[in-house]
């Protein structure tokens, strides 16, 4: 009986991890835009690993930063939150909004580098 219930346990567990992996942000095809209420555009078409190997970012606070201060914090990593645990639907102080985020960070890069699309539909494809 005590082993018919370990390899179940551990039979579960391995599910469990593949589900994780499956639903992992390397799979995501759009921006996550839940947060928003009423969204004024579709989401952003955004292949995470597609994007982070044609752009050469192997950092990931590169995109997923840490402001401490008003200073990004190079050591630090925001991966596994959400752009919305942090920014909300208004500025607050010195933190942009959730949408001035996504653009400052995204068409920010964009633009810094000359690569990447930096007009509206060029992102927000339906």
């Amino acid at each position: 009986m005590r082993r018919k219930t370990t390899f179940l346990f551990f039979t579960m567990l391995v599910w469990g991890c593949l589900l994780v992996a499956a639903n992992s942000q390397e799979d995501m095809e759009v921006v996550d835009n839940s947060a928003f209420e009423n969204p004024q555009r579709v989401p952003s078409v955004f292949v995470h690993e597609e994007h982070n190997e044609k752009a050469g970012i192997e950092a990931c606070n590169e995109c997923h930063h840490v402001y401490e201060d008003g200073k990004k914090l190079d050591d630090e990593s925001s991966e596994g939150e959400s752009c919305a645990d942090c920014h909300g639907p208004r500025d607050e102080g010195s933190k942009p909004n959730l949408t001035k985020a996504f653009h400052r960070n995204c068409k920010g890069c964009h633009m810094k580098r000359k690569a990447g699309p930096i007009m509206c539909g060029e992102c927000h494809r339906r």
